[in-house]
C-alpha cells in the first residue's frame, strides 16, 4: 500500500475514530521478557549495527531514535538490492525489500538482546505476515537482519524463547536472515515522525509506540534532540 496523503488520511481519521491504535501491537499474555540468552554489556564504549523491519521505517526509526545508547538511526531498505532500494520501486511490492532501520549503537550502554526486546514489544506487532496496521505487503514484512553470528544466534534463540512461554497469542513470523545490504532510504523519509509529529498517521500508527517506550522502559527512554 502506497501511503499517499489522501488514501492515509481516510484510514488513520477512521483508526483514530474507532480507537485503534492498539491494533498495531500483538496481544500478550503478561508482557514481553528480555532474552534468557544475551550479550552482555561491552567494557569500552564503542559502535554496532543492529538492522530491523517492522513494518512502516516511519514509526521504527521514532522508537529507536529515543532509546539510551542508541547512537544513530537511518531509515532504509534491506532485502533486495542497490538498484531497486528506491521508495516507488519497493512500494510495488517486487524488489524483496522491507522498509528497515539501521541501528547505531553502544555496545556499553545497551545490549542487542535489549533491542530486541523493544522491537518485538513495543516497535510492532510480530505475528503479522506481510503486515502492520493498514500496511500490507512483503515490505512491511517483520525481519531481523542480522549482521554477524552472535545476532543470529541472540535472535533466533529468542524468538524460541517466546513461542515456547507462549508469550504472544499468535506464533510469531519474524524472519531471521543475514544483511547483504542496507540501502538509505529518500532524505524526506528520515525522522519522519520527528518532523511530522501532527500527521494523521503518525498520530494513530506511530505516536502510541513511543509512548509504550515510555511506558515499558522508562529507564531506556530519552526525548529526542530538538524536542
Amino acid at each position: 500500500m502506497h501511503r499517499s496523503q489522501f488514501l492515509y488520511l481516510g484510514v488513520c481519521l477512521v483508526l483514530a475514530a474507532f480507537g485503534f491504535s492498539l491494533w498495531m501491537h500483538a496481544e500478550t499474555r503478561g508482557g514481553v521478557p528480555a532474552p534468557k540468552d544475551d550479550a552482555a554489556l561491552a567494557q569500552s564504549s564503542g559502535k554496532e549495527t543492529a538492522i530491523f523491519a517492522g513494518g512502516c521505517f516511519w514509526g521504527t526509526q521514532s522508537v529507536f531514535e529515543r532509546v539510551k545508547g542508541v547512537v544513530t538511526t537511518t531509515a532504509g531498505y534491506a532485502g533486495g538490492s542497490a538498484a531497486t532500494a528506491t521508495y516507488d520501486q519497493v512500494t510495488t511490492e517486487t524488489t524483496g525489500h522491507a522498509e528497515s532501520v539501521k541501528v547505531v549503537y553502544d555496545p556499553s550502554k545497551i545490549t542487542y538482546g535489549k533491542l530486541l526486546q523493544i522491537f518485538f514489544s513495543v516497535v510492532h506487532d510480530p505475528t503479522q505476515l506481510n503486515r502492520q496496521g493498514p500496511d500490507v505487503g512483503t515490505s512491511y514484512r517483520s525481519a531481523i537482519f542480522y549482521t554477524n553470528e552472535e545476532q543470529r544466534k541472540i535472535s533466533t534463540e529468542y524468538i524460541a524463547q517466546l513461542n515456547a512461554a507462549g508469550v504472544f497469542k499468535k506464533p510469531i513470523v519474524t524472519e531471521v536472515t543475514p544483511l547483504k545490504g542496507f540501502y538509505d532510504a529518500e532524505s524526506y523519509h528520515q525522522d519522519y515522525a520527528l518532523h511530522h509529529p501532527d500527521n494523521p498517521y503518525i498520530l494513530v500508527c506511530d505516536r502510541p509506540k513511543v509512548e509504550a517506550l515510555k511506558k515499558e522502559f522508562p529507564d531506556l527512554f530519552q526525548s529526542y534532540k530538538g524536542e
